[in-house]
């Protein structure tokens, strides 16, 4: 087991507060854990959840995932990234392998999760919830979908507009003052 990586580990399924009708109203599995942990244990942060891949000509956007997450923390902040290979197959089909390229390339800290279907009538949960809630499902790796501290999406971004991008940061910002 990698340490660093999939900080998702904590309370089990149950220990946190209900929080129906946002998309944090689901399970996901850790890239490292046994245990599923329910979203809702990010509802009162402001949430960015990102569908990624680590073969993808975006794959180095996780350098500025990680420093959004190292820079807004502190602040009630999180990032969710959620491995997928639906565009391209662009992601290793071993969560361990997975696990290991984010940590060993990117030194990414915030919480990854085992490799998903993010698109189509098998989607999880959480990416059912955000389609339902911005219209827009991913259409390629990187997409990024913002969620305030309530629960609801507060905007969506495609897979070109960097981590760094001015608007996305400053929506982040304003995010976490409300």
């Amino acid at each position: 087991m990698l340490s660093g990586v999939a900080l998702a580990s904590g309370p089990a399924i149950g220990a946190e507060a209900p929080c129906p009708g946002t998309p944090l109203d689901s399970t996901l599995q850790p890239l490292t854990t046994d245990a599923p942990v329910s979203l809702c244990r990010h509802l009162g942060e402001v949430v960015l959840v990102v569908n990624t891949a680590s073969q993808c000509g975006f794959t180095s956007q996780y350098e500025g995932l990680e420093t959004l997450y190292q820079r807004f923390r502190k602040r009630g902040f999180t990032v969710i990234g959620v491995p997928s290979d639906q565009f391209g197959g662009q992601e290793y089909a071993d969560d361990e392998k997975i696990a290991a390229f984010c940590k060993l390339n990117f030194g990414v800290s915030f919480p990854m999760y085992t490799r998903s279907r993010v698109t189509g009538d098998d989607a999880i949960a959480l990416y059912r919830a955000l389609l339902a809630a911005t219209g827009q499902a991913p259409q390629w790796n990187f997409h990024k979908y913002l969620i305030g501290r309530d629960g609801r999406v507060l905007g969506e971004w495609p897979s070109r507009i960097s981590p760094h991008d001015a608007q996305l940061v400053s929506a982040i910002d304003a995010a976490l003052d409300d």
